[in-house]
């Protein structure tokens, strides 16, 4: 402990930031001077249980999640996570584990996700993720905010007259040891997409906490806000955030959906496929998420999967050598990372083990068939509303099963809580509430 106390100074951090992600997707904090370390090292940082009761709406918790001010947990940090913060000298951050008398919270998103990722493993079953963000930069008007330009998808024009933003949250990135891949501007005028390497499912969902966190610092930091809302301008583009995974066996990627190769991944396929009505509580949260997702939309509005059809809910990129990852589309950055990943996995792994079957890909857009068609090729449209797939999650045996009672119970209360408050407003009044949110 003292050599790390010690490195963090010679490296000019004199904060630690113990951040961890709420069941509404809300980044918090906890900071320790360097100085004071020692016992935050070993025992981390106390949190009230009410904070994984508390929604983006209001800062009081919500009594029918089962928690409140009685009881508090630890936020032990991962110090695998530790990454100094570029954006701001003398900052580093630290993602924390909750603990309850030293065993991991059954509250804690991470410890879900940890969960999954052992039962997979037992499986024979290792992923790999990545998340691949789209975001806008606004600028304040005096009615209100407004994109950063009026460019178009891919405009070099575009990329250039944000370049030295889009830089410095590469740059920024980078420095983290958070890989970007790839990015460009994207459709809607100001608006950025951002994809970033592939890791295991924890330090995946870790990245996208640093991808959020950084974006949003350093367009603070130019006078600017960023936002991942799905859909913050009803007449533009919506911002998504595909979650790519590959399935990988004894060091060999098994992702290909390949009759005559290994079916693992064709029955995590169907797995997904199946439950996804009700992942869509997790991947797709709010009630602006649903704003987002519709026909012809590249949204992944319907429960099909195809071969670079990218308005399949599942895609599967294809290369020279086959298959080698799948990409869900049906996700925007509103969800908890640890979360959505838990929950995709343990609805793969449910089809793994029960080796359910995958249906024929869809080579076309599915909203472009009748609903003759479209029943005929068994391609369901999904829910289009939070309402419904709240519902969906609280009947869904097997995603209850995996993340918990209390969890379950804790994460619906708290979504029931958002959508009541927020059915009562006007679009518009929705997006105002949430649009620095995320």
């Amino acid at each position: 402990m003292a050599g790390l106390t010690a490195e963090l100074k010679s490296q000019g951090i004199r904060y630690v930031r113990f951040v961890w992600c709420d069941n509404a997707n809300v980044l918090r904090a906890k900071v320790v001077p360097v100085d004071f370390l020692r016992e935050a090292y070993q025992r981390g940082v106390g949190i009230s249980f009410a904070q994984q009761a508390v929604p983006v709406v209001r800062d009081a918790f919500v009594a029918d999640s089962g928690l409140g001010p009685v009881g508090e947990a630890r936020l032990v940090g991962d110090w695998g996570s530790l990454v100094h913060l570029p954006y701001f000298p003398g900052h580093a951050r630290v993602i924390g584990n909750m603990y309850v008398k030293g065993q991991p919270w059954e509250h804690c998103p991470r410890a879900f996700l940890n969960r999954m990722i052992q039962k997979a493993h037992s499986l024979g079953v290792q992923i790999q993720a990545a998340f691949e963000n789209e975001f806008y930069f606004l600028r304040e008007t005096s009615s209100g905010f407004a994109p950063l330009d009026d460019t178009l998808f891919c405009s070099v024009r575009g990329l250039n007259e944000s370049l030295g933003l889009i830089t410095e949250v590469v740059e920024s990135l980078d420095d983290q040891g958070s890989e970007v891949v790839g990015f460009h501007t994207e459709s809607g005028g100001g608006q950025m997409e951002v994809s970033v390497n592939h890791r295991p499912p924890m330090r995946a969902a870790d990245q996208q906490i640093t991808v959020r966190e950084t974006v949003h610092a350093v367009a603070h930091r130019n006078g600017l806000l960023a936002t991942f809302l799905p859909k913050p301008f009803p007449e533009r583009a919506g911002s998504g955030c595909h979650i790519h995974l590959s399935l990988w066996s004894d060091g060999q990627n098994i992702t290909d959906i390949d009759p005559k190769g290994n079916p693992t991944s064709s029955h995590f396929a169907a797995g997904v496929l199946k439950h996804l009505p009700a992942l869509m509580a997790i991947t797709t949260p709010t009630i602006n998420s649903f704003s987002r997702i519709g026909r012809h939309l590249w949204s992944g509005g319907f429960a099909c999967w195809g071969y670079d059809n990218r308005e399949a809910a599942l895609r599967m990129p294809t290369t020279p050598y086959g298959v080698r990852h799948f990409e869900v589309k049906t996700h925007d950055a509103t969800a908890n990372p640890y979360l959505a990943l838990g929950a995709l996995l343990a609805a793969g792994l449910d089809g793994v083990e029960n080796k359910l079957e995958l249906a024929e890909p869809v080579d076309i857009d599915p909203g472009l068939l009748s609903d003759a068609e479209r029943k005929k090729k068994k391609i369901k449209e999904l829910p289009g509303n939070l309402k419904t797939v709240l519902k969906n999650l609280e009947k869904c045996s097997v995603l209850k099963e995996a993340m918990g009672d209390a969890l379950h119970r804790s994460y619906l209360a708290v979504k029931g809580e958002e959508l009541a408050t927020t059915s009562e407003m006007n679009p518009e009044e929705q997006v105002a509430m949430l649009l620095q949110s995320f």
